[in-house]
C-alpha cells in the first residue's frame, strides 16, 4: 500500500507538470521571469503539492508524499517569491487536514526543505544543484520521520522507499520540464525560421503573404489607408558576376538592415525574394509612402556597402509605390507596386515611381497605340 501511494503521487506530479509547460510553453521559467508568472508559478505549484497530499500515505496523524518536489522545482526555476509562496500553501493546506503535532512538525519539515533548497540553489552547477536539494530534503524527511514513527520495521521499510521514489520523482521532474521546454523551444524556432529569410532576418515570402492578407483585409473593413514599396537592386546581377555570389549576400544583408532602420517600427518590412524587398507601411498615404522610399532610396545611394574583402562599393535602388485607396484597392497593391517598380527599372533606375504615374504612362502608351 506504502509503495502504492508514493506511485500515485509519482503520477500525478508528472501529469500536472506536463500540463503546466504545455499551458506555459510561451514563459520562460528562470529568477528573471515576470513578477507575475512568478506568482502564478508559485500559486501552481501550492495547489499541485495540496493535490499530493491528498493521496498521501498515512500513519496515524503523519502523512507521507511528495510535496516538497514541487519546493524544489520553485526554488530551482522560479527563486524565492515563488517558493515561499509555495510553501505557505502547503502550511495551511496541512493545516487545513489536521492540526496536530505532526502538522507542527511537517511545518517545521516543508520551512527546512525551502530554505535549505534556496541555499543550495546557489551552487555553481546544475546537476550540483539538484542533487543536494533531493538529498537535503530526503535528510530532513528522514530525521522527522523518525521523531514521528517509533516503529523500527515500518521505517526500516519506509525510509529506503521514500529515498528513492524522492531520487526519482526529482529526476523524472527536472527531467519531463527541461525536455518539454526544449522541445516547445524548438518547436518555435522552427516556426520562426519558417517566417524568416534565413541570410537578413526579414520576414520572409510566406510571412509576408500572410501580414498582407490581414493588413489588406483590416485596411478594406475599417476604410484606413495601407501602402506597400517595391524595392529592388540596380543591376545586383554585375554584382554577382563581378565579386561573386557571397559578396552578393553581403550586400543583401546590409541591405537589409539598411531598411529597416529607415522605416518606421510598425512598418513590415520583408525580402521577397533574390533582390527584391518589401515594406508594407500600414495608415499611411501615398505621399507619405514616397517620402518613405525616398528616405531609403537615398540611404542606399549613400552608404559604403563593405565586401568581406573590405572592398567597398554603391549600389542603387528602384522603387514602386502603391497605396489604397489611392492608387488601386488593397487586393491590388502588389501588382501595382510591381508594375511601378518595373516602370522606375526600364525609365532610368535609382528612382521611386508611384502606381499612380504608371496608370498614366499606360494610359497614354494605349492612347497613342
Amino acid at each position: 500500500m506504502i509503495f502504492k501511494e508514493l506511485i500515485s503521487n509519482l503520477a500525478i506530479l508528472m501529469a500536472c507538470l506536463f500540463l503546466y509547460t504545455h499551458f506555459t510553453k510561451s514563459s520562460t521559467l528562470y529568477n528573471t521571469m515576470s513578477l507575475r508568472l512568478k506568482l502564478f508559478m508559485g500559486t501552481m505549484a501550492g495547489f499541485l503539492s495540496n493535490l499530493l497530499m491528498q493521496y498521501s500515505m498515512e500513519f496515524g496523524e503523519t502523512m507521507v508524499d511528495l510535496r516538497h518536489i514541487p519546493i524544489l522545482l520553485t526554488a530551482y526555476y522560479g527563486g524565492v517569491i515563488p517558493t515561499l509562496i509555495t510553501m505557505g500553501m502547503i502550511i495551511i493546506g496541512r493545516f487545513l487536514i489536521s492540526f496536530s503535532i505532526s502538522s507542527v512538525t511537517a511545518m517545521l519539515l516543508i520551512v527546512a526543505v525551502t530554505v535549505s533548497a534556496l541555499l543550495i540553489n546557489k551552487l555553481p552547477t546544475r546537476n550540483s544543484r539538484i542533487i543536494a536539494m533531493l538529498t537535503s530534503s530526503n535528510i530532513i524527511f528522514t530525521v522527522v520521520i523518525m521523531y514521528l514513527l517509533q516503529d523500527v520495521q515500518t521505517l526500516l521499510f519506509l525510509i529506503p522507499l521514500f529515498w528513492g521514489i524522492s531520487y526519482l520523482a526529482g529526476a523524472v521532474a527536472f527531467y519531463t520540464i527541461e525536455s518539454t521546454r526544449e522541445m516547445q523551444m524548438l518547436v518555435k524556432r522552427y516556426k520562426e525560421e519558417s517566417l524568416t529569410d534565413s541570410l537578413t532576418g526579414l520576414h520572409n515570402v510566406r510571412q509576408f503573404d500572410e501580414k498582407y492578407n490581414f493588413l489588406t483585409k483590416e485596411a478594406e473593413k475599417n476604410k484606413e489607408n495601407l501602402s506597400l514599396i517595391y524595392i529592388d537592386i540596380d543591376h545586383f546581377k554585375d554584382i554577382n558576376d563581378t565579386y561573386g555570389h557571397k559578396e552578393g549576400d553581403v550586400v543583401l544583408k546590409q541591405l537589409g538592415e539598411l531598411i529597416q532602420n529607415n522605416v518606421r517600427e510598425k512598418d513590415i518590412v520583408s525580402r521577397n525574394g533574390g533582390e527584391e524587398f518589401t515594406v508594407m507601411l500600414p495608415d499611411t498615404t501615398l505621399e507619405e509612402a514616397q517620402t518613405t522610399a525616398e528616405r531609403v532610396r537615398t540611404a542606399v545611394e549613400n552608404y559604403s556597402f563593405v565586401l568581406t574583402n573590405e572592398k567597398i562599393i554603391h549600389i542603387t535602388v528602384s522603387i514602386g509605390a502603391a497605396s489604397h485607396p489611392e492608387t488601386s484597392q488593397a487586393h491590388e497593391l502588389i501588382a501595382e507596386a510591381d508594375k511601378a517598380l518595373y516602370l522606375a527599372k526600364s525609365s532610368g533606375r535609382n528612382k521611386i515611381v508611384p502606381a499612380a504615374a504608371y496608370s498614366s504612362h499606360r494610359t497614354g502608351y494605349n492612347e497613342m497605340s
